[in-house]
């Protein structure tokens, strides 16, 4: 698990269910907060306050930006951490109070505050809630990168956490709209209703706290068998940093995952821009009836859950993780290609189960893709162990998450430009809009396709396999082997009792 030569290696137990299960709650929190504040704050500064929404977006992209940044700092300030309660875990622990006070703060500002204060309000604990999140999310994806040191357990540690990440976005959505936001005779949308805001951020940041020293306590039981940091490691500094980075780049498959992503992430940051446009607009459904896609999105989670292991151990990460971006770039298209020729449409029979259908074909590959592409994480960690004699959990996930953040801001912003350019009328109504308009809402989701077919090309690039694991994991062994006996040829001998 690591060349550390001041800790005596331990045996691992074998990794239970419960043991996944209790790092997957911790994304579970993390899926809520991103769901929570991406469906709510903007509405709530906006339509409740009143405040620009032009003004709130700067605001909200400025904590963006800033915890892309730092969020690299943190990963490499982990792995150069040591504690008695490991690498992680005083990262964990630190960060779940101050997330749940800035969530809190975030929904419930003071109300003597006028607009210039709502402003400073918002973009300081905003700013402040995203350097939290920063303190939580590296370490926690690292912690997941390390629990096992086996090429598919690491995929299955992976699958329980996307599956959690599924369950904490459906939760906060349904609870949400169906408890704290209901709809009343008085106030039809309830996230209008600025009475509602105190109890949803109570209750909201309550969940948030526990669910994270949840995690945190019951993951913890696994300190004595993660990798420790080496006793001549030098601390994190700002030099450190940089050569951590460069550690990283200096990786040709992370490299190769880089730019995957980068197409990937340009490919869904413009699909999530259009999606409420197709699914209000294109294909004319309520609220009510978008809720039942809940369906799919389920559906396709809990089969990429049962079948990622079997997969990757058939077909290896690398062809796994290259199918199923390829799937998830085609399927969610085909119906949009179906309406352009007139097959499907918003009066069509049996429309809801077709689009339920294309859901699951969207959801499953997509959480097979992330897992693979979590665990793969993990392995490159061990070939930048073998090569510097530093696991690099940390900056590993943090910098792919600095890279996915920037890019799915810029495909977002795409997907503005292009509502632009085929003119979308402002306050439209479903039903009254324009037919070429729509067409060109489905053709530029259509069109997205194609940066979605490079990432598939740079993820079948890849040359993680079980292999190269093997390889690597030899070779550690025999450092780890060479280290231990020149350790205890260095000690010095008893000296003879006269």
């Amino acid at each position: 698990m690591s060349n550390s030569t001041d800790s005596v290696e331990r045996v691992p137990p074998p990794l239970t269910v419960r043991m996944k299960m209790a790092f997957g709650v911790g994304s579970t929190a993390e899926a809520i907060t991103f769901q929570a504040t991406n469906m709510f704050l903007l509405l709530f500064y906006n339509q409740v306050l009143g405040l620009s929404p032009g003004l709130v977006g700067l605001a909200l992209s400025a904590g963006l930006i800033i915890n892309a940044i730092v969020e690299p700092m943190v990963g490499s300030w982990s792995d150069r951490t040591r504690s008695k309660y490991g690498r992680r875990h005083p990262f964990l622990f630190a960060s779940a109070g101050p997330i749940a006070l800035c969530f809190y703060a975030l929904f419930s500002p003071p109300e003597f505050l006028g607009p210039t204060g709502l402003l400073v309000w918002l973009t300081v604990v905003y700013v402040l809630l995203q350097q939290m999140l920063s303190l939580y999310e590296a370490p926690h994806l690292a912690l997941g990168g390390e629990l096992s040191d086996d090429y598919i357990e690491r995929s299955s540690v992976m699958a329980y956490n996307t599956f959690f990440l599924w369950i904490g976005d459906t939760v906060a959505a349904l609870v949400a709209l169906k408890i704290f936001f209901k709809a009343t005779a008085a106030v039809p949308n309830g996230a209008l209703d600025a009475s509602n805001y105190p109890s949803f951020a109570l209750w909201t940041a309550l969940t948030l706290f526990a669910l994270r020293m949840f995690s945190a306590w019951k993951t913890a039981e696994r300190i004595p068998y993660l990798s420790k940091t080496d006793a001549s490691t030098p601390p994190f500094g700002p030099r450190e940093f940089m050569g951590d980075i460069l550690k990283a780049l200096s990786n040709r498959n992370y490299v190769v995952l880089l730019f995957a992503l980068l197409f990937f992430s340009l490919m869904t940051g413009v699909r999530n821009g259009l999606y409420i446009y197709k699914m209000t607009y294109y294909w004319q459904l309520n609220n009510d009836e978008i809720a039942w896609f809940v369906i799919g999105s389920l559906c396709g989670y809990v089969f990429a859950a049962f079948a990622v292991k079997r997969l990757h151990a058939r077909f290896d990460k690398r062809w796994t993780g290259m199918a199923a971006c390829l799937v998830y770039c085609v399927a969610p298209a085909i119906p949009l290609v179906l309406g352009y020729f007139g097959i499907l449409g918003p009066e069509s029979r049996y429309l809801i189960p077709i689009l339920i259908l294309f859901s699951l074909l969207q959801h499953a590959p997509y959480s097979i893709l992330t897992t693979t592409i979590r665990s793969a994480l993990a392995d490159i960690a061990d070939e930048n162990e073998l090569k510097h004699g530093l696991r690099q959990e940390g900056v590993l996930f943090a910098a792919r998450t600095f890279f996915q953040r920037i890019d799915t801001a810029l495909g977002t912003m795409l997907a503005g430009w292009a509502l632009v350019l085929i003119d979308f009328p402002a306050k439209a109504t479903p039903g009254l809009v324009d037919q070429d308009v729509l067409t060109g809402v489905a053709a530029v989701f259509i069109l997205s396709t194609i940066p979605g077919l490079v990432a598939t090309y740079f993820y079948g690039s890849l040359r993680v396999t079980r292999a190269t694991y093997d390889a690597t994991k030899a070779a550690l062994a025999k450092n780890r082997a060479a280290i231990a006996t020149e350790t205890a040829d260095a000690r010095p001998l008893p000296k003879e009792i006269p």
